[in-house]
């Protein structure tokens, strides 16, 4: 008797255990019930102040203001690498339902160029947001009045004009350039001078007259132009975009040169990232994107609307993973 209730006693417990481990499950963190219930962790993995940094804070302040997410959202800049050091970081984070990071193009051309050996198959790809574009600024006293002008001095002399941009050499502001260069008919592309400055100095070093022009982001030089410091000679979207000042840079295809260069962005999860996690983003930011105050902030910094998930996004991303192969493979520095 002595032995049964004592059996009795231990079956109890352990029934009692498990459906306290149960609703454990169903309510704790790594799991789907009113996820999520915690600070999100949202990357840029840049500096302060540029495209990945303003893209992630502006979707962190409007999923705020407009109540879509009611945890905290704090953004942390991962610099290094050209976003590689924040993509080796989201490797020790797999199956993380917490963490959120922004990328572009360089997300695919660090992995092809051999500076990493992560790739965007190596995240959780939630949704391509928008499509910013890239520009082509010179100093105010630059002796160049468009691309075109640019483009003959190359053709005649590859290494006439020397170019700056934010990323590495073989990523995303060198790359931009050289795709409608080549779309200009300028031969030997891979001689053209390219000087990287990572450690955001190159808006200075064409200002100085150190290099004579700046290939990077529409957006991102938005400042610059309005107080005439900067002169843009061209965009890469097939119209034009933005308000203001950015609606007033002409694209490349206005002075004959036929390519568009989408510097598209879009939102990453850690890899195997929960399906619950993945589908909370993917819902959520398609409500977002239709906010007044999300397209306000898209119109305001010149970005088109360019949603997309699932499928959708990861065939876009095998495309233009073999369309950046083509053109690293032509200047040599695709990793083989």
């Amino acid at each position: 008797m002595k032995l049964r209730k004592i059996m009795a006693t231990v079956t109890a417990m352990i029934v009692a255990s498990s459906l306290l481990a149960a609703c454990g499950s169903s309510s704790g963190e790594g799991s789907s019930e009113d996820y999520p219930k915690k600070a999100m962790e949202f990357i840029a993995p840049s500096g302060a102040g540029g495209g990945w940094d303003l893209t992630i804070r502006t979707v962190a302040k409007v999923l705020e203001d407009t109540d879509l997410v009611d945890v905290a959202m704090p953004v942390t800049n991962k610099t290094g690498g050209g976003g590689g050091v924040n993509l080796a970081y989201m490797q020790g984070k797999k199956g993380s339902d917490s963490l959120v990071s922004v990328y572009s193009p360089p997300l695919l051309l660090i992995n092809l160029n051999g500076s990493t050996e992560h790739s965007y198959k190596d995240t959780t790809p939630l949704a391509k947001l928008i499509t910013d574009y890239g520009a082509f600024v010179v100093a105010k006293d630059s002796p160049y009045n468009d691309m075109s002008e640019v483009m003959e001095a190359l053709k005649a002399d590859p290494k006439s004009v020397k170019i700056a941009g934010g990323s590495s050499a073989g990523s995303m502001d060198h790359i931009q350039f050289l795709m409608v260069a080549k779309a200009a008919g300028v031969e030997n592309i891979k001689e053209i001078d390219y000087v990287a400055f990572q450690d955001g100095t190159a808006t200075s070093q064409v200002l100085g007259g150190h290099v004579d022009l700046f290939s990077t982001g529409l957006a991102d030089v938005e400042a610059l132009l309005e107080s005439g410091d900067l002169r843009a000679l061209g965009q890469t979207a097939d119209h034009r975009v933005g308000e203001g000042v950015l609606a007033e840079v002409p694209t490349v295809q206005e002075q004959g040169i036929d390519i568009v260069f989408e510097n598209w962005r879009g939102l990453f999860g850690a890899p195997d990232m929960p399906e619950y996690a993945v589908e909370f983003w993917q819902d959520t930011l398609s409500k977002m994107v239709e906010t007044d105050e999300w397209k306000e902030a898209a119109a305001r910094n010149g970005w088109d609307h360019a949603f997309a998930t699932g499928e959708e996004f990861n065939t876009f991303l095998d495309e233009k993973n073999e369309d950046y192969k083509t053109i690293l493979e032509e200047i040599g520095m695709l990793n083989n």
